[in-house]
């Protein structure tokens, strides 16, 4: 069984240790690619439906949707993706590309900043290509507007000239498909929302998928690990595949310096708990969230843009990577006042007594 050296000092060499990157800013169970990790996440990405864990409603409705416009000869329907961020949207916009034997062209919705842009890569698009744009909600409203027709009759029309010479050119594209994906779906404009024939909304990973994607990416990486020590990273992982694939990489460190390369239980909750990653997968980010609405306000309820002011975040930051998670883990709800900490979010940070002066004084927490 592996134990950890007290008299090893982990952090002695900081240009490459997990905790120099903490040091500098970075969040070990963000939900954003580093430049490091982006060779190594290409290859863990599944490339089939039938290698892809989880998400088995969509995964069902995919399968039979691609198989019909196979077989009669036709391009699939507009695909958006919707859901917080490291879900695997663009993996399975990957994947509906490999499953329909077509190429992926991939773009994202601040790249295209004019129509001219968007003309651009559309007309280079194959017969059967699909055209892959990240964060479509951030569309200008000219590109999207410019969008409306290539996706229903696949023609543009392209102004030639200026002034009183200025003429209106429909031009005719290949059939393609559209792969859209958003993190904040309500930003989406109902017509570009209605021109989407499916609509895809992807949950949290329950621990059994990730407990999989954990294994399977072991293998791709030449790793063994115990079943409990995939299970312990699993369930610090948000309900996330690309945060559980971060932790694994950052564990096979630990498992690589301190022992023999083998992570077992004991080097996975060693690591996690120096990476200061707890058992529900809050790290100290989420941690200064629950505190500074329990002591700063009183528990709540207040508003997103107070709470992001207060642990200096970003109000769309704090309502798209922060939020979802601590609200579906229970320990925030959001009420039509603000949001309110609950108390699974008082005896999670040892705040008992701070629970029941509230309760003496209004009553009740809601």
């Amino acid at each position: 069984m592996w134990e950890a050296d007290d008299s090893q000092d982990l952090w002695a060499t900081p240009g490459n240790s997990p905790a120099a990157s903490m040091a500098h800013g970075e969040r070990m169970v963000g939900s954003e690619l580093t430049a490091e990790d982006l060779d190594v996440d290409r290859t863990l990405r599944p490339q089939r439906l039938d290698d892809y864990c989880g998400q088995e409603h969509i995964k069902q409705s995919l399968r039979v949707l691609i198989e019909a416009a196979q077989s009669r000869g036709e391009t699939l329907d507009h695909v958006i993706f919707s859901g917080p961020p490291g879900l695997g949207k663009t993996t399975l916009a990957t994947v509906i590309a490999n499953e329909l034997g077509a190429q992926i062209k991939t773009t994202s919705g601040p790249a295209i900043a004019r129509t001219g842009d968007l003309a651009a890569i559309l007309t280079n698009l194959q017969p059967g290509d699909v055209l892959f744009i990240d964060e479509i909600h951030r569309l200008s409203p000219e590109v999207e507007e410019y969008l409306y027709s290539a996706m229903e009759d696949y023609v543009i029309d392209i102004m030639i000239d200026k002034g009183p010479g200025a003429r209106s050119v429909r031009i005719s594209l290949n059939p393609f498909t559209l792969v859209g994906a958003t993190t904040r779906s309500g930003l989406l404009t109902a017509p570009l929302r209605e021109r989407f024939g499916i609509n895809c909304a992807l949950e949290y990973y329950d621990t059994s998928d990730l407990i999989r994607i954990v294994r399977r990416s072991a293998r791709i990486l030449n790793v063994t690990i115990d079943d409990e020590a995939a299970k312990e990273i699993a369930l610090r992982s948000r309900g996330t595949p690309r945060i559980a694939n971060a932790l694994l990489k950052r564990v096979r460190d630990f498992a690589q310096v301190m022992g023999d390369g083998h992570i077992d239980l004991d080097i996975s909750r060693y690591a996690l708990d120096k990476l200061k990653i707890d058992k529900r997968g809050l790290d100290s980010i989420d941690n200064k969230i629950l505190r500074t609405i329990i002591t700063t306000f009183k528990g709540g309820p207040v508003g997103a843009n107070t709470i992001a002011t207060a642990i200096s975040e970003d109000q769309g930051t704090f309502e798209e990577v922060y939020e979802p998670f601590l609200i579906k883990e229970g320990f925030i709800v959001r009420t039509q006042r603000g949001r309110i900490a609950t108390e699974m979010a008082y005896h999670h940070l040892g705040l008992d007594a701070e629970l029941e002066s509230k309760k003496d004084e209004n009553g009740t927490l809601f």
